[in-house]
């Protein structure tokens, strides 16, 4: 179950992210609403992290959390925000999730 939790605080990272760039693209009352929405995930992420963290050990599941948000925040960027796309960040990529799936399942 912890891993669920941790998984969902990974992208919970990835949303507050997410939230981040749209802010920076829009401006009044709408910046405002991305804002927002950016400080109720990253409150949720922490929130999930320290429960996860309780029962995990905590530099596996600190590492898993920031390999989440950064894959899933790299894949934003590619898909929403146009962020250039090339082989070397795709193999980049694919070596960060596969060291993350070797770290979960040498956890236990």
């Amino acid at each position: 179950m912890n891993w669920i939790i941790l998984a969902m605080a990974g992208l919970f990272e990835v949303a507050f992210a997410m939230c981040l760039g749209k802010a920076r693209v829009v401006s009044g009352a709408a910046a405002y609403g991305w804002y927002a929405g950016f400080l109720i995930c990253l409150v949720l992420s922490m929130s999930l992290l320290i429960k996860a963290a309780q029962t995990l050990p905590l530099g596996t599941a600190y590492a898993i959390w920031t390999g989440i948000g950064t894959v899933g925040t790299v894949m934003i960027g590619i898909f929403i925000f146009k962020d250039p796309v090339n082989l070397w960040r795709i193999l980049w990529l694919i070596m960060l999730v596969t060291s993350i799936l070797g770290l979960k399942f040498v956890s236990g």
